[in-house]
């Protein structure tokens, strides 16, 4: 392929000419359609049986993986570890008091034994283990179970660069030390890998699930970029950020983080300059939009970001140097997805897709980030933003099959006529060990607003 000599799409490769459009999931020119929501009674029951599940499945593995022989994690009501408010059954939205799970490998391939060190059994996974008319000292006790298990490794939850897996507070973490024999004090490792691979883990049951979650977001991204949410001359981006929250809020779902709605403007004559990401401002004809956003749903999160133009009087399609622009959005990509492989670093990845982008004449910024549990999820850190020469820490961990992956990116494009641009792409994939497929599709096409 002919190396581009500049971003300026009048030089760009005949490929970008040539891209098929087509809105999110093979949906047609209107919204694809919603899914349906369960009822919260219903809800409750799907993660219930996901947790039990998981815990059969995911948690053996693991342990092997992380080399502990126990895990403990323990949080205090509205203090929780992030793994913990994982593992709470449903019908609980916080700790009670203070909860202690302890997570057993008795080795030579018997069952793991999960228990509950706690006034409480925690669902159905982990059974009570404390009885306080017994044992009046919730720590004598599970100090007492530790000694009886002897175990050499003991996994908790700190780690210095993953929040995510550094949930045990320091008074959690000075009283648990103060309870253990010294012997077993010395055992205490960090539990990182344990945690990070609970939370990356996606299974079979829930990826079967997830496209529609993914479903869900598409199809809220297409309402709103229409003019049943947009009417140009008077909606301002501010106004659009909260049609999103009502709407999604309506529909009994969530949102992990407030919506952001912003545009891209030809330069004024006057001005010189083009309208970008300075604040709310009132959404006109000839508009480029872009929208990020994400929802909540059976405790997985969504991260998405998608454009739309607003078709000016007379014009029935977005004008052909944005198309191109957007098409060379989905090769930065197809580049990055290509580079997935198992045992890969954030950071190796990082820099082969850097690499081979500017080798294509493309100038990347590359901020991928896994997804799961929560909206920046536990795993690999693909580059951020203001990171583009890799990210110590959470880059330099490795990729592992069956997870989820925000593809976040954005290609920063000359446009005759615009100037300098940033298409702002994300979509949601799952990385199943060999490949990469985007779980409900990607945006190819710019929404129009109105629909022809």
């Amino acid at each position: 392929m002919q190396r581009l000599r500049s971003r300026r799409l009048s030089r760009a490769a005949p490929w970008l000419l040539a891209a098929a459009f087509c809105l999110p999931g093979g949906a047609t020119a209107d919204a694809p359609a919603m899914p349906v929501i369960l009822p919260l009674e219903r809800q409750a029951e799907v993660v219930d049986a996901w947790t039990a599940a998981r815990a059969r499945e995911v948690l053996p593995s693991l342990m092997q993986r992380a080399g502990l022989d126990m895990w403990l994690i323990i949080g205090r009501e509205y203090n929780e570890d992030p793994v913990l408010e994982t593992m709470l059954p449903a019908r609980w939205l916080s700790a009670r008091r203070r909860t202690m799970l302890m997570i057993h490998d008795p080795g030579d391939g018997a069952p793991l034994e999960t228990l509950a060190v706690a006034r409480y059994g925690v669902g159905e996974v982990f059974r009570q283990a404390w009885d306080p008319a017994v044992e009046p000292d919730q720590w004598r006790r599970l100090a007492a179970l530790i000694e009886a298990r002897d175990p050499q490794r003991i996994g908790i939850n700190v780690s210095e660069h993953f929040a995510l897996a550094d949930g045990l507070s320091h008074t959690e973490h000075e009283l648990l030390a103060a309870a253990l024999p010294e012997r077993y004090r010395q055992r205490l490792v960090s539990a990182e890998a344990a945690a990070i691979g609970w939370l990356e883990t996606r299974t079979a049951a829930e990826m079967t699930v997830y496209r529609q979650i993914c479903r869900m977001a598409h199809a809220i991204i297409a309402e709103g970029l229409s003019e049943a949410a947009v009417q140009p001359g008077l909606t301002t981006t501010g106004d659009l950020e909260w049609w999103f929250r009502e709407r999604v809020r309506a529909l009994g779902l969530e949102v992990w983080f407030h919506p952001s709605v912003s545009l891209q403007r030809q330069p004024d004559a006057a001005a010189g300059t083009a309208l970008a990401d300075e604040g709310e401002a009132v959404i006109l004809p000839g508009d480029l939009l872009h929208v990020d956003f994400g929802i909540t749903y059976l405790r997985l999160n969504t991260d998405t970001q998608q454009h739309a133009y607003v078709l000016r009087p007379g014009e029935t399609e977005a004008p052909e140097p944005l198309r191109r622009a957007l098409a060379l959005g989905n090769r930065l990509q197809d580049i990055l997805t290509a580079e997935f492989a198992s045992g890969r670093t954030g950071n190796d990845i990082l820099a082969a897709v850097r690499a081979r982008a500017v080798d294509e004449g493309i100038e990347p910024s590359i901020y991928t980030h896994p997804i799961g549990y929560h909206g920046h999820g536990a795993g690999p850190t693909i580059g951020l933003w203001d990171q583009q020469d890799g990210v110590p820490g959470k880059g330099d961990y490795r990729l592992f099959p069956d997870t989820a992956h925000s593809i976040e990116l954005a290609a920063i494009v000359d446009v005759d006529g615009w100037g300098t641009i940033r298409i702002k792409l994300e979509e949601d994939a799952f990385f199943d060990g060999e490949s990469v497929r985007y779980i409900d599709g990607r945006q190819t096409d710019l929404h129009l607003i109105p629909r022809p």
